[in-house]
Order: C-alpha cells, then sequence, then structure tokens
C-alpha cells in the first residue's frame, strides 16, 4: 500500500486510478456467451457449467428437496444471525415506501404518481471464492416488498452440481423459488434472453465480476434494465487521530479481501497516523485466511496524507468512493460535506461490514466511481414511477387555451386540434 504525503491536487486522479479494467479483451469473452445462450437456451448453459464450473448438470432448477436439505445443513447460530439481519433490512427498506401523491395543479386538472412493483427481476448472487447469501437478502427483500410478480436468482453450482445451503436457506426464508444454477456472464444472458427453464426479465440485479458486470452492460442493449455498472469492491476510509489504527486497519482489508481487484483508500491528515494504520495492516493481514487475495489488492491502494480537511473533502468527492467510513473529530461537517458516496459509515463504532450484513441498509453499491450519478439498490429500484392525469370540462376550458398557445409556437398543429376539438364541442359546436 503506497503513502502519498501532501499530493498536488493535479494528480490525484492518476494516483487514486481504480485498478484497469480491460473491456474491449472481456467483451470478445462476453458477446460469444450472450450469443450462445441467446440461440441454444438450456444447452448452452449446461455446456458452459461444465466449461466454467467444471460439473455435469441434469437439471438446472434447484428442486425442493435441495432446499430442504439446505436448511438442514445451515446451523443455528447463523439462522438465528440471518433473522436479525433480515428484520432490519425489512424495516429499513419499508420505511422508503411513498404514498401515492395526488395533487390537483390547478381547478380541473389533477395530476397523480404512484409507484408500481417492475413485474420480472433477476437476482444474481456470487457464489465463487466468496458465496454471498447476504446479497440474498439486500436484493430479495426489496424485490418481495416492492411486489414484483417474478423473482428469479441465478448462482454458480459448485463441482458436486450443489448451491452453498446458506443461499437456499435465505432465498427460502424471504420466500424465492425459482432458483437457477448458473453464474457468470451465461447466467446475465440467460436472464436476458430467456431459456427453457430461466425466465425472461425486465430487469438484473446483482454484483459480480468483470464478465458479469460486462454481461450486464451489454444486456442494456437487448431492452433490459440493470440496478447499476458495479465492479470490484472499493473502500475509502477519512480518519485523523481521534480514529483507533486497529478499526481503520481492520475496515481497509474487510475490502481487500473481495478480491485482488479490489481498492482500499486511507485519507488523514497525520502521516504519523497514516503509518500507525499501515503497521496496523501487516499485522492484522497475517492472521487472514484469505490473505493472498488481501495483499494483491492492497497493491492498487493508497494512504494519502493531506492536512488541509477542504483538501481532503475534495479528494474524497472526486473519488466518489462505494463505501466511506468517516471517523474524524469534526464528523458531521465532514458528513455534510460529502456528496459523492454509495453509503457512508459515521464514527469509530460504525464498521463497514455492519452494512454489508445487517444494520438495514443496502450493500449493492455503484463502485468505480459510478457514486458521482448512481444510487445503491434500494425499494425504489424494484418499481416504476407512473404519473396519470385528468381533466375535467371545466379544467380543459383553462388549461386548453395554453395548451393551444404552446403547441402552434411549436408548429405542432395535431397537438393543438386535439384541444380544440375537445372545447368546440364543449362550446356545443360540430366536430
Amino acid at each position: 500500500m503506497q503513502l502519498l504525503v501532501n499530493p498536488s491536487p493535479e494528480k490525484w486522479k492518476k494516483q487514486l486510478a481504480r485498478p484497469v479494467q480491460k473491456t474491449k479483451e472481456i467483451n470478445k469473452i462476453v458477446k460469444p456467451i450472450l450469443k450462445k445462450v441467446q440461440k441454444s437456451g438450456d444447452k448452452a448453459l449446461k455446456k458452459f457449467a461444465q466449461e466454467y464450473d467444471h460439473v455435469h448438470l441434469d437439471g438446472l432448477l434447484v428442486s425442493p428437496e435441495e432446499i430442504n436439505e439446505a436448511i438442514d445443513l445451515v446451523s443455528k447460530d447463523l439462522k438465528k444471525a440471518i433473522a436479525v439481519a433480515k428484520a432490519n433490512i425489512e424495516r429499513f427498506h419499508a420505511a422508503q415506501a411513498s404514498p401515492e401523491l395526488i395533487e390537483e395543479v390547478m381547478p380541473g386538472v389533477v395530476c397523480r404518481r404512484k409507484s408500481v412493483p417492475i413485474q420480472r427481476v433477476g437476482l444474481y448472487i456470487p457464489g465463487g471464492t466468496a458465496p454471498l447469501f447476504s446479497t440474498v437478502l439486500m436484493l430479495g427483500i426489496p424485490a418481495k416488498l416492492a411486489g414484483c410478480k417474478e423473482i428469479v436468482l441465478c448462482t454458480p453450482p459448485n463441482r458436486e452440481g450443489k448451491i452453498h445451503p446458506a443461499i437456499l436457506y435465505t432465498a427460502n426464508l424471504i420466500g424465492i423459488s425459482k432458483i437457477i444454477k448458473v453464474g457468470g456472464a451465461q447466467a446475465v444472458a440467460a436472464l436476458t434472453f430467456g431459456t427453457e427453464t430461466v425466465p425472461q426479465v425486465d430487469k438484473i440485479f446483482g454484483p459480480g465480476n468483470q464478465y458479469v458486470t460486462a454481461a450486464k452492460q451489454l444486456a442494456t442493449k437487448y431492452g433490459v434494465a440493470i440496478d447499476m455498472p458495479a465492479g470490484p469492491s472499493e473502500v475509502l476510509v477519512y480518519a485523523d487521530e481521534t480514529a483507533i489504527p486497529a478499526f481503520v486497519a481492520s475496515d481497509l482489508l474487510s475490502q481487500a479481501e473481495h478480491g485482488v481487484d479490489s481498492q482500499v483508500v486511507l485519507v488523514t491528515p497525520s502521516e504519523k497516523f497514516a503509518k500507525k494504520v499501515l503497521k496496523e495492516i501487516t499485522e492484522q493481514l497475517e492472521k487472514l485466511p484469505r490473505k493472498d487475495i488481501a495483499s494483491k489488492a492492497l497493491q492498487n491502494s493508497t494512504a494519502v496524507v493531506i492536512e488541509d480537511s477542504e483538501k481532503a473533502l475534495e479528494l474524497i468527492n472526486q473519488y466518489a468512493p462505494e463505501h466511506l467510513i468517516i471517523a474524524v473529530e469534526n464528523e458531521e461537517e465532514a458528513v455534510d460535506a460529502i456528496y459523492n458516496a454509495g453509503s457512508i459509515f459515521i464514527g469509530n463504532y460504525t464498521p463497514e461490514s455492519a452494512g454489508d450484513y445487517a444494520s438495514g441498509t443496502n450493500h449493492t453499491l455503484p463502485t468505480y466511481g459510478y457514486a458521482r450519478n448512481y444510487s445503491g439498490v434500494s425499494l425504489d429500484s424494484f418499481v416504476k414511477k407512473i404519473t396519470y392525469q385528468k381533466i375535467s370540462p371545466e379544467g380543459l376550458k383553462k388549461l386548453g387555451p395554453v395548451v393551444e398557445e404552446m403547441a402552434a409556437n411549436e408548429l405542432l398543429e395535431a397537438h393543438k386540434n386535439a384541444v380544440t376539438i375537445r372545447l368546440n364541442y364543449l362550446k356545443g359546436k360540430k366536430k
């Protein structure tokens, strides 16, 4: 992890550049996968399972027997933990529901706006080096709360053709029954085009590796929406000497262990504090089972010393982190100054991992700087907002002349006539 002291703003972008994603090379691999799945359906999915997951699958759909078996394999302690997380996530996401808006903008002209669930959604759950059953909660709960008619979950099988028990248990707990044994870009392709087993969906959610991300972005060209362009995980910790170095190091490592292409950043006003954190990282790293993965991620990572707090906050907003931890003395001032971040964790006792699992906020967040223009997943992600209007005869008499004047000046005579013909009717004239 490199250490930079008061770098000039002109160099921030280059010095904090994320690991390069070779989009062209990745798309060369992903595009043929999409085409093969579109053409051959389940046959292609089974072939890719052999090629990438090294497993022969007779069927792609998880059976009720497999779900019941998984329920028995999950420990009581984990079931209790999942129950607490589920309750918190449900409570926070249910509170996000907005009532229907009804407004009479002028006498006789009533406008409405309400949320309508997206009918068919696909949830992608990674299951490789880390089976993310927590993501089942983060995506499945708001999908259920929103009232999505069909929820399809795709996740890769292991070499025995099985899905991690915690993933199946969690899916069953929140009422998702259509679970497909398919991972990678081919899962996104199946959700995009539909196959004999996998229903075609309207929107695809979920994190994944660079191939999954590329497939999701390509899916948008076929009329399927996605939650966001999500890439490798990242965290930025903004901490001063009121923070505890061991805490900061543990937060940085918690994201570094996600994958070799993850990135973690420390921003601090104190070089002395930065060196304490780096020392803690070295000590804690040695005890991690995923030490090799975290070590490679740290090669992409940086500790930045910036004594000027305004410049530090400017750097953070420019970087636009997926996760931002703020552990400084003037925390509220710092929080109020942030406008680019996926999710913010405030204070010494708010580890990022709490949001990953059980605090109630969603952990599916924009990465790679997309926090500048994307929000994390929420209840709103699973609904559409439809507007309505109803105009009474008296309302049209008031509003009609306004529309006629505007349409005439845009030289759209048919638009004007659609109003005029109604006003003439109300005046008792013939059409």
